[in-house]
């Protein structure tokens, strides 16, 4: 059965992407709460648009074999690593930093749909290895692809995001195999590097957040105000929740911009913890489907690439909540499919697409 024969609407993960749609509906009416009577107030439509768009962005990446895809990684890393540096250079300004690229009066950050190349860069470079276990300089050599666009995004400045490259990669990396020296090595890295990253390479603003984050009160008023306000938002919900527009935090406009990263809270305060319990759940769902779409991909480059997948979703999840718990220092990564943006959502959505592509190909000959 060809791709073209709308026959292959049967194969698609349904299951996956009701659980998404989902999300999204959560979304988008937590959303339409957060931004009542603020400027945002027509965000919540804006991201019913996206989300539409999205859905056609999916369907696109379905139609195109993902092995065609990996053939064409290199021009797309090439074409990405191009893009971000134009972005370096010349991308709006917004908030001290420079993420966008505006084109036809559209605003898109390069650094968010890099992920999708990232997802596929490492399959392709995986895929290709014809050993039990990877070698040294086979981490090196993968390590140094994903840190070059990593980089780039970082100097723009936007730390969270280029953080998010780091689990596909370190996925991808433990599946294929590693030797013990290997494991200890990478296990002194990760302990090394952020003392060494807060020493020398982030910035004061960031500091700023991981002094806030281990000592809130004395930052109360600056750096640590959103996750206090935050942690004072997901406390009043209570069991039950205040419900739809009634949180207090949301209204009086005690958390900021709480319809991007943080609407994690203001989903917390209106729905309370049974509702959180359910946005959990229907995460956790979504994830376990997307591994077991790994599981019967018929080959291990269609593995790697939902493994990438429900990797770099799982880490998303994980730092948000955990910042907005303030379990975790402030970063800017926002909730997939729930917090407001553009760029994120239609890259959430052609990375389900990479998902679903490979669940196709089981079926298509």
């Amino acid at each position: 059965m060809r791709i073209t024969d709308l026959r292959w609407l049967r194969d698609l993960d349904w299951l996956m992407m009701l659980i998404a749609l989902a999300l999204c509906g959560l979304g988008v009416l937590q959303i339409y709460s957060a931004t009542q009577e603020t400027k945002f107030l027509n965000v919540w439509w804006r991201q019913i648009m996206y989300i539409v768009i999205g859905l056609s962005l999916m369907w696109l990446v379905c139609t195109v074999d993902y092995h065609t895809l990996l053939g064409q990684v290199p021009w797309l890393y090439v074409v990405t690593v191009l893009m971000l540096l134009v972005v370096t250079a010349l991308g709006a300004k917004l908030g001290g930093a420079r993420r966008w690229i505006q084109i036809f009066g559209f605003s898109f950050q390069v650094s968010e749909f890099a992920k999708l190349v990232i997802v596929l860069l490492v399959a392709r470079c995986l895929t290709g290895l014809r050993r039990p276990s990877l070698e040294a300089v086979d981490i090196l050599k993968l390590g140094g692809l994903v840190a070059l666009p990593a980089a780039l995004v970082y100097r723009q400045p936007d730390l969270g995001t280029a953080l998010t490259y780091i689990p596909i990669a370190a996925v991808g990396i433990f599946l294929a195999g590693l030797r013990r020296r290997h494991v200890a090595v990478l296990a002194l890295i990760v302990v090394v590097a952020p003392l060494v990253s807060y020493q020398f390479l982030i910035k004061d603003f960031q500091k700023k957040r991981v002094l806030a984050f281990f000592d809130p009160e004395s930052y109360r008023k600056g750096s640590a105000y959103q996750v206090i306000q935050s942690q004072i938002a997901i406390g009043s919900g209570q069991m039950w929740g205040r419900g739809v527009t009634h949180g207090s935090q949301t209204r009086l406009q005690f958390l900021p911009v709480s319809h991007a990263d943080f609407i994690f809270a203001t989903y917390s305060e209106e729905q309370g913890y049974m509702g959180v319990i359910f946005a959990l759940g229907l995460y956790m769902l979504l994830l376990l489907q997307i591994v077991q779409n790994a599981q019967s991909a018929p080959d291990r480059a269609g593995m790697y690439i939902c493994m990438g997948v429900a990797a770099l979703f799982l880490f998303h999840l994980l730092v948000n909540v955990g910042m907005v718990a303030g379990m975790m220092p402030v970063t800017g990564i926002p909730l997939p499919f729930m917090s407001a943006g553009g760029s994120s959502t239609l890259t959430t959505f052609m990375l389900l697409g990479l998902v679903n592509n490979v669940r196709l190909r089981r079926f298509i000959s």
